[in-house]
Formats: structure tokens, C-alpha cells, sequence
């Protein structure tokens, strides 16, 4: 038996085989996996309904059985140095082994600076990997077989929107009964729950439904600049559905102050500034309650992106021959000044498994190319490429879907819920993330997920029933954050300044050209913000793991 770097929590009657657990399964207790485990093996796992990842050590085999849950809410990563085989829900646990000795991945770094976050299965630190979601992987005499057991798809059906509408209604409640339930069905007669607000529809309709369900207490943050703060209208709906609503207004000084922590506990550089406000939600949270709801999975699954409706915004152009789209494109991208259409000429001469990366997109192959020292990465497009192959035969929307479910919402949405909830000892759920609730989203039609009247359509007008007309229609804003702003003011030009200027920017990057993304962006000749955010936080993290004045206990507690 190899080395085990993490907690066995569990044994069978026999001691044959032991279990390390992290997470939430309905349909079975723990107790019950090591039966299921040795009666159907891998089998299991299609049947399981939760959110989890767990290790199983195999004595009568001789082997580790590591599966993650379906879409990747639970993290999981391990490696092998030397004769042991390690693992962990966090990054922190396997830097810790005496013999392992971190190195910097730098095609993980130039992938972040394309998707801004690492959608590679190796993560920043060489050698160590993720378990992506949806597989399970063996590891027997030193050897690693890694194979995947769930695959999202969609199978849209001839389904009426009257029957979308209900059968949106009835998952969403069956599925947040089965939450609340089982949070509230603890030992502990102090444990509490409460469910973030925001100004979007999945946080609101969670929260309208949580409050009908017995719930009383909301929490929402916000800045202190007016064009980005939603406490008021997140106030207005707390007081319509009766839920005690607690709020932070985030200063400048506390979110900069904060940066550090938060790409400590990321594990993994995150350059996603809402991350840092959910830092703060759950914090506020944990003054209050020992677990929370939110509302994570409904625009991957049900089409809220804004960016979801482009290919219908592009059709104009896509019902052209590709020569001509192409000849287009060309001639718009040498024009030396931007006219209006100029961008919507260049995305139509492209096909969207070109043009479409995920959820952001922020320097391409040949920007990274122009500040990095040396990009050891493919394009961003070759690390897509597989999604698209599987699903070559969706339209381009339900495409685009696809491709967020399984790189954007688990290296960014879930990643930055997983790490800043338990950076606060706060049980964090997501109950739209249900199984049972893709399977439902996966029958909608295209049309009724997304369409020229809006995103997320069935699940909007199945959100209306619960909450003011104004509200369910509201557009989707993902979670505002001043940092063009503050990258303009003196004071925080010039804490990134230091640092794209420092000993570690001139490592890996052509600082030269950083400081010229910064001086653009102050003069306002370009909005910089999301590149030079990017190349920050990467700093900002790197000092955190790689700093060598940096105190042991700080860093990897």
C-alpha cells in the first residue's frame, strides 16, 4: 500500500477497504459507497446523486479508486513523488510532503492568460493534476488509469414552453426540498442556513423559494460606487419575500487588502474579480450561518450567458458562403479604425468553435506571444478542440453551452464557490447543480433556452411565477466590480506598477509591455482592465507559493 496524504474517514466490516469523503450524496449515506463500491465497482457512480469526491483504498486489489462528482463542485487533486501516491481536496495538502518540491507549470500560465483561469488537468505546480469532473481514475503498482464515466450532453425533445415552465418549477422545488432538508436535519441545533442575493434570477428565484421553504436569512455584498453596488435592489426583494437580509458594502481598501488571502486559498491564480466578493459574501455569511445556497449552475445549463444569443446575432452573416465570411473578416481587421460593425464583420468570418473560448477571453495566442518571455502553450482554440469535436453535431448555442459546463464553470464558477467558502468554514450548496435538473435543461429545446427575446427564456418565465415580472426579466450582469476604475487612481496604478516592474514579472514576462497595457489603460487610450487583472493576480498568487522569504506556516497552513 502507497503512501495515503489525506484523512481515511471510513473502513468496511472487514477492513479491506477504507474511504476518505468530501461532500454530499442523496440518494445513499457513506456508509453505504464502500458496499455499493465492492458490489458494482466503478458501476456506482453513474447512480449516485450529490455532490462528491472520495477516495477508496482497495486493499484486496491492491489499489486507489478516486472518483469526482458529475460537474466538478468538489475538487480533487493528486500526484506521486517518489514511492507515494498523494491526494487532496486542496493544493496545499500535497506541497506539504517533505519530498515534494514545487515547480512553476508554465503552459498552465499561458493558458490562464488566455481563459483566466488553468483549464489544463496539470495544475500550476508540475506533477500535480486535477481529477476532472465526471471520471474516476485507478492507481495500482504506480501507474494512474484515468477513465470517465459521465459526459454532459444534450438531447433537446419537442417540449411545449407551458411544459418546460412546470417541469423547471417542480425540479427547482424537489431539488431545493432535498437541500434544505438535509441541512436542516442536523445534530446540531445551533446549524443554520441562509442563501446569498444577488441582482440575478438564479440567486433570486433560489432565495424566493428558500423563503417559502421556511428560510430567513439573505446575504448580499456590494462597492461602494454607485454603478456597482445591487444591495438596494437585492433590499427590495428581501423585504418582498421576507427574508432578513444582511449586507457588506466592499471598500476599495478592504478588496485590495484582501488579494493575497484570496489567491492563497485559490490554490490555483484566479483572475476572476467577483472571486474576492464572494470572499466577502461568505465571510458575512459565516458571522450568521454554517452553510449557504446559492445559485451556481443555471446560466450554463439553462443558456444565461448574454454571449449565448451571438450565433443568432451572427446569422445574417453565417448563412453566407465561409469564403465570402472570411473575405469579410479580412478586409474589416485591416481597417486602420474602428467603424461601427467593424468587430461584428470579424466574429461572423469566424466559426464558433473559433471565436468562442468560454466565459472570458483575454489575451489570444498571439497577444501572450508579445508579453510572455516564452509561451510553452497551444492556442487556446487546440485546448477546446475536444469539446467541440464531441459536440460537433449541436448548433453553435447549445455548443457554446457545452463548452462552459465543462471548462468555464469548473475552472472558474466552482472553483472560486469551493475555495472562498471554505477559506470561511462555510458549507457552501448549490442546488440548481442537480443531476436531475441537467437532465431536465439538457430536454429544453434551444429555442426555449435561448432566443432573440432573451437568455435562460423557460427558466425565466418559470422564475416569474415566484417573483416580480421585473426581476425575473432582468438581464444578466454577472457581478460588477470597479477594477477599471481603480486601476485609473494613483495609488493602485501604482501597487501594479511595482509589481509588472518587479524581480518575478521579469521571469516570465516582457515587462516593457505590461507597463504599456497599464499606461493605455490610465490614459483611457484601451480598456486594459481584464488583461492587466489577469497578469496580476498571477503575481499577486505567485509571491504567495513561491516567495522563499515567505513564512512556512503562513503559507501552507
Amino acid at each position: 500500500m502507497s503512501d495515503f496524504y489525506g484523512i481515511i474517514g471510513k473502513e468496511n466490516f472487514d477492513k479491506t477497504k477504507l474511504l476518505a469523503f468530501n461532500g454530499k450524496l442523496y440518494n445513499c449515506d457513506e456508509d453505504a459507497l464502500l458496499r455499493l463500491y465492492k458490489e458494482q465497482g466503478a458501476g456506482m457512480l453513474s447512480n449516485l446523486q450529490g455532490s462528491f469526491a472520495f477516495v477508496i483504498w482497495d486493499a484486496e486489489k491492491d489499489a486507489h479508486f478516486i472518483a469526482r462528482d458529475f460537474f466538478g463542485v468538489k475538487p480533487l487533486y493528486y500526484a506521486q513523488v517518489g514511492d507515494s501516491f498523494l491526494f487532496g481536496g486542496d493544493v496545499k495538502n500535497i506541497l506539504k510532503h517533505p519530498d515534494f518540491v514545487a515547480k512553476l507549470n508554465e503552459e498552465a500560465l499561458a493558458q490562464y492568460l488566455s481563459f483566466q483561469y488553468n483549464p489544463l488537468a496539470e495544475t500550476f505546480f508540475e506533477g500535480v493534476y486535477k481529477l476532472p469532473p465526471g471520471h474516476y481514475l485507478t492507481y495500482k503498482d504506480g501507474e494512474v488509469q484515468l477513465e470517465r464515466y459521465f459526459t454532459p450532453r444534450f438531447k433537446p425533445s419537442d417540449m411545449s414552453l407551458d411544459a418546460a415552465t412546470k417541469s423547471i418549477n417542480e425540479a427547482v422545488d424537489e431539488t431545493l426540498k432535498t437541500h434544505i432538508s438535509d441541512m436542516t436535519d442536523n445534530e446540531d441545533s445551533d446549524f443554520e442556513i441562509g442563501t446569498f442575493l444577488s441582482g440575478g434570477v438564479d440567486s433570486s428565484l433560489v432565495a424566493a423559494r428558500f423563503a417559502q421553504f421556511g428560510g430567513k436569512r439573505c446575504f448580499t455584498v456590494g462597492f461602494d460606487h454607485d454603478r456597482y453596488n445591487e444591495i438596494a435592489y437585492a433590499k427590495e426583494l428581501a423585504n418582498e419575500i421576507g427574508l432578513e437580509h444582511h449586507t457588506k458594502t466592499i471598500t476599495a481598501e478592504e478588496y485590495w487588502d484582501v488579494l493575497p488571502k484570496v489567491q492563497y486559498h485559490m490554490d490555483e491564480p484566479l483572475a476572476d474579480p467577483a472571486a474576492v466578493a464572494l470572499y466577502f459574501a461568505c465571510e458575512e455569511a459565516s458571522k450568521h450561518v454554517k452553510a449557504a445556497l446559492s445559485g451556481e449552475g443555471a446560466d450554463e445549463f439553462f443558456g444565461g450567458y448574454n454571449i449565448y444569443q451571438e450565433p443568432l446575432d451572427l446569422k445574417i452573416l453565417t448563412v453566407l458562403p465561409m469564403p465570402i465570411r472570411r473575405l469579410l473578416g479580412r478586409i474589416a481587421s485591416i481597417i486602420p479604425f474602428n467603424i461601427k460593425g467593424k468587430n461584428f464583420l470579424i466574429r461572423g468570418s469566424k466559426t464558433v468553435e473559433e471565436r468562442f473560448i468560454g466565459g472570458a477571453n483575454i489575451f489570444s495566442k498571439q497577444e501572450r506571444g508579445q508579453i510572455l518571455l516564452n509561451d510553452k502553450g497551444t492556442t487556446p482554440q487546440e485546448i477546446c478542440a475536444p469539446i467541440y469535436k464531441e459536440a460537433r453535431n449541436q448548433d453553435d448555442i447549445t455548443k457554446m453551452q457545452l463548452l462552459d459546463i465543462q471548462m468555464w464553470m469548473v475552472g472558474d464558477i466552482l472553483q472560486k464557490a469551493d475555495k472562498m467558502s471554505k477559506a470561511h468554514g462555510l458549507e457552501l450548496r448549490s442546488p440548481l447543480l442537480d443531476k436531475k435538473i441537467f437532465e431536465l435543461a439538457s430536454q429544453i429545446p434551444t429555442e426555449l433556452r435561448v432566443n432573440k427575446s432573451g437568455t435562460k427564456y423557460a427558466f425565466r418565465r418559470s422564475a416569474a411565477k415566484h417573483l416580480p415580472e421585473s426581476w425575473a426579466k432582468r438581464k444578466k450582469l454577472g457581478f460588477p466590480i470597479p477594477t477599471r476604475i481603480w486601476l485609473r487612481e494613483e495609488k493602485y496604478y501604482n501597487i501594479v506598477l511595482s509589481h509588472f516592474t518587479g524581480e518575478v514579472a521579469q521571469k516570465y514576462f516582457h515587462t516593457e509591455a505590461l507597463v504599456k497595457l497599464l499606461e493605455d489603460h490610465r490614459s483611457q487610450k484601451a480598456d486594459n482592465s481584464r488583461k492587466i487583472w489577469t497578469v496580476f493576480m498571477f503575481l499577486i498568487w505567485h509571491k504567495e507559493f513561491f516567495q522563499e522569504d515567505q513564512d512556512d506556516d503562513q503559507q501552507f497552513s
